[in-house]
């Protein structure tokens, strides 16, 4: 068993090292098929060679700096592909059965692309269509054979219509633009899987989260007021609890209807 949790370790890795690719270029519309597929230093542009772009260990050998011209790597590449290997070596299925194998996919696959979601908002104040699409055909190939209609259905209708309401009813009411495109399809996208129930706890968990988060970056005077805060690390973040610690989340949901 240890033996293929290290190789599934392994696998998330290299899935980290071509997710930290995807974070930097989707949102610079840089292809992975261009010219500039190969990866290459930020900073001087010297394409890396082979055994500089080992996950993880090129890093740690390089002392955080590119061979080159000696500037900082930043710490976030190391640390995407060093979470999605530990993820990958978590969730890795005791047997190599079918039914296991292509569980261990979407929820390797789901959490990947919700971690390129938190990091590319955070960075850029976008979610891009292609991610969004992808998660959803990904909980689409799965909540069809396994929830009725009524699960699926309701719960995207849920989560895209009723940010898109509010958001619409605040634009005619203040003339600003509450939610972004991105962020209302995230939400119909996550509703697919979450269902009804759990997307209405995700639509008012991550507006509280967020609610408390930007009054404490006002209040320490990290941003202005009036600066706009990217809104999906806030969405993924409850995401992530509902999806893959559904008994924390229930226990933290219970401890809210109780309070």
């Amino acid at each position: 068993m240890i033996y293929l949790q290290m190789y599934s370790m392994v696998f998330g890795l290299c899935c980290g090292s071509f997710l930290n690719a995807l974070i930097y270029r989707m949102p610079r519309q840089i292809t992975i098929f261009s010219s500039r597929s190969r990866s290459q230093c930020t900073k001087c542009g010297n394409q890396l060679r082979w055994f500089d772009n080992i996950p993880l260990f090129s890093y740690i050998f390089l002392l955080g700096r590119c061979r080159n011209c000696k500037s900082f790597i930043s710490f976030r590449y190391p640390l995407v592909e060093l979470v999605i290997g530990c993820f990958a070596f978590i969730i890795t299925p005791h047997n190599l059965s079918l039914e296991r194998l292509g569980l261990y996919f979407f929820y390797l696959s789901s959490f990947s692309s919700l971690v390129a979601i938190f990091l590319i908002d955070l960075d850029f104040k976008i979610i891009p269509n292609e991610l969004n699409l992808y998660l959803g055909m990904n909980f689409l190939l799965l909540v069809v054979f396994n929830k009725p209609y009524t699960h699926w259905l309701v719960g995207a209708m849920i989560g895209f219509l009723f940010p898109l309401a509010i958001t619409y009813g605040f634009y005619l009411l203040k003339g600003q633009v509450g939610l972004g495109g991105g962020d209302i399809k995230l939400y119909g996208v996550l509703g697919l899987f979450l269902g009804p129930v759990g997307i209405i706890h995700n639509i008012f968990l991550s507006c509280f989260l967020g609610a408390i988060v930007g009054a404490l970056l006002i209040l320490f005077k990290v941003v202005k007021r009036k600066t706009p805060i990217p809104f999906g690390p806030f969405i993924v973040t409850i995401a992530v609890v509902q999806l893959y610690l559904p008994d924390v989340f229930s226990q933290v949901i219970s401890y809210l209807m109780l309070g």
